[in-house]
């Protein structure tokens, strides 16, 4: 049975569930295909996942009133959100083609849909490569005691405590003088910091060695890399609880405020925007 669209060419180029079972019969041996059903749900599940939960949500929702935050994100989630992500599902599914494949398949003045959504890709996974950069960064110094953006370094004379550190904090010095190494104005630039230059160079060949082959390659790392976020989340929020005020936070996130801008329609562009920007 097939489906009947307003612009008859459309019927055309979007093939019939029999063509597909046939395609499927020709090119079985040259088109990859995920090892079982479980690494393709692992893969959906790690994507909802990510620096956005751990980082960002807590943020918004503590900058945006809390529980009144929650209302109108949880509404946008399931009317907007949702539906999308089916979508996305179901013409991936249907079509059986990449990014930009798929919006060709529907009608060729679509191409640039794919394209667009390819080149955002693209500088999300940019974007976050370089934040995994600064983690392992990081990570590596993490293993000495003391830790070193616990406490000041000393100056070049070992007399007195580096002055810098002294005006702001062993915090912020570690992240903008050590890590960063920032210049002091927009006009200059500075130069390339070899540390992190090797941390992003890292982070750039763990992520090749895990697509190198596809999906042939992304199945067998997805049962760590869908799990173990799971895991830490579950060990922060442990660890949440531990702390102090940990309650009268719980309360503020899920008690609404009525005079927050957001429960009354204010700032619904604002929550709608970040309900995708917060990687939920």
């Amino acid at each position: 049975m097939r489906l009947v669209f307003p612009n008859p060419r459309l019927e055309d180029r979007i093939p019939s569930h029999e063509d597909l079972e046939l395609m499927e019969k020709v090119e079985t041996g040259d088109r990859l295909k995920w090892g079982s059903k479980t690494q393709y749900l692992l893969t959906c599940v790690g994507f909802c996942v990510g620096l956005g939960n751990v980082w960002r949500f807590p943020y918004l929702c503590q900058s945006h009133g809390g529980g009144a935050f929650m209302i109108p994100f949880i509404i946008l989630l399931v009317f907007e959100g949702v539906p999308l992500l089916y979508l996305e599902f179901a013409i991936g599914q249907r079509l059986r083609s990449g990014s930009v494949g798929v919006w060709s398949s529907i009608h060729p003045y679509m191409t640039g849909v794919g394209i667009a959504s390819m080149t955002v890709s693209f500088f999300v996974g940019m974007y976050y490569n370089t934040i995994l950069a600064w983690v392992m960064w990081y990570f590596l110094n993490s293993f000495q005691s003391p830790l070193p953006w616990s406490q000041c370094p000393l100056n070049d004379n070992l007399t007195d405590l580096v002055s810098e550190c002294k005006r702001s904090s062993p915090v912020d010095y570690f992240w903008y003088r050590e890590t960063l190494n920032t210049s002091t104005s927009i006009e200059e630039s500075g130069g390339l910091q070899w540390w992190m230059v090797l941390c992003l160079a890292a982070a750039w060949s763990v992520l090749y060695l895990c697509c190198i082959r596809g999906i042939e390659t992304t199945g067998k790392v997805v049962y760590i890399t869908s799990t173990l976020p799971y895991v830490v989340l579950t060990i922060f929020l442990i660890r949440g609880l531990t702390l102090k005020g940990s309650v009268e936070g719980i309360k503020f996130l899920f008690t609404p405020d009525v005079r927050s801008e957001v429960i009354q329609g204010l700032d619904l562009s604002t929550c709608n925007l970040r309900t995708f920007l917060s990687d939920v």
